[in-house]
């Protein structure tokens, strides 16, 4: 039998009673922090507020309210980590009345969470990354030579920096006109190598023994193995410095979308890119073409003559 409210109706800072007591159960059982229970306040009062609107209590609201709640959301265009967040306090609040018998039944259990959207790649432009290639360029002697080759490398393939620290002399084919990649799960993907790339690694090679205290296997050795993904990123960073772009900007995988987000741009197909980045499935190749798409609409609000039009209106 479901347990009566005694203090339904009674309402302090604006929530029923039960929804203030589902807060004070987070601090006093859970350790929530005022901040947390200020967010879950302020959630909690969005969806009575849109309750009352309708006639309904949160106490008693079923499922299609609470469909209704969301699609609204939808409407005024709120975040999915907005939306997400809001049902995940409003299960929590609903378990608590189940808990209570308060409620027989938690009408977000079939509620579907919102999708979140998946970020966009962040990318440098073509400029920038010529940018930075060029200050790879202007260094002398072996370190010059070395961080030339990274990035070159590093751009032509579009592999994973684990993967190019972790490169071995055999993974370049005789003529190195292409190097085998191992990517995840120990999957092998052969990937050319452009004019500037196999430039900059004849370049290299001829310093490659001064990085190492014996013989190594290795592409890039160090010392004490292969080159560090942290000290290539130290690398990156002062490049960045150096070509005056912001470091902040500037990752191993940024280039690696670089690389991608640019081949698509000059018509490359999205099949070989997927090929060439060792992408599983290719709706993960496939946000780059989302990329393409935001560009060219920014390209069209930007300078089209119509959109220009509209804005005056």
């Amino acid at each position: 039998m479901t347990k009566r409210n005694p203090h339904k109706g009674v309402r302090r800072n604006n929530l029923p009673p039960s929804a203030d007591a589902f807060l004070e159960m987070l601090t006093a059982e859970r350790g929530a922090s005022a901040n947390t229970t200020d967010s879950y306040k302020s959630d909690l009062r969005d969806v009575i507020e849109f309750l009352k609107a309708h006639h309904k209590e949160i106490e008693e609201a079923d499922a299609d309210d609470i469909r209704n709640y969301f699609s609204g959301l939808g409407r005024m265009n709120q975040s999915p980590r907005t939306a997400a967040r809001r049902l995940s306090c409003l299960r929590q609040y609903y378990r608590y009345l189940l808990a209570e018998n308060l409620r027989r039944d938690d009408p977000t259990a079939t509620v579907e969470p919102p999708r979140r959207g998946r970020p966009l790649p962040k990318i440098l432009s073509e400029d920038e990354t010529e940018e930075l290639l060029g200050a790879a360029r202007i260094g002398d002697g072996a370190e010059g030579a070395r961080r030339q080759a990274l990035l070159e490398i590093l751009y032509a393939t579009g592999m994973r920096v684990s993967e190019l620290v972790g490169l071995r002399l055999s993974a370049l084919s005789r003529d190195r006109r292409f190097v085998t990649i191992v990517g995840k799960g120990g999957k092998e993907r052969l990937v050319p190598l452009g004019e500037p790339a196999r430039a900059a690694l004849s370049r290299y090679m001829r310093y490659r023994e001064k990085f190492m205290r014996r013989e190594s296997a290795w592409l890039f050795p160090s010392r004490t193995g292969h080159l560090t993904r942290q000290r290539f990123g130290q690398i990156l960073k002062k490049l960045a410095f150096e070509a005056g772009l912001d470091s902040a900007r500037v990752s191993p995988h940024v280039l690696r979308h670089a690389f991608a987000t640019h081949l698509l741009d000059h018509g490359a197909d999205l099949r070989s890119v997927q090929q060439m980045l060792g992408h599983a499935d290719i709706s993960t190749t496939q946000i780059y073409t989302h990329v393409l798409a935001a560009r060219l609409k920014a390209l069209v609000q930007d300078h089209h003559p119509m959109a220009k039009r509209s804005e005056r209106r």
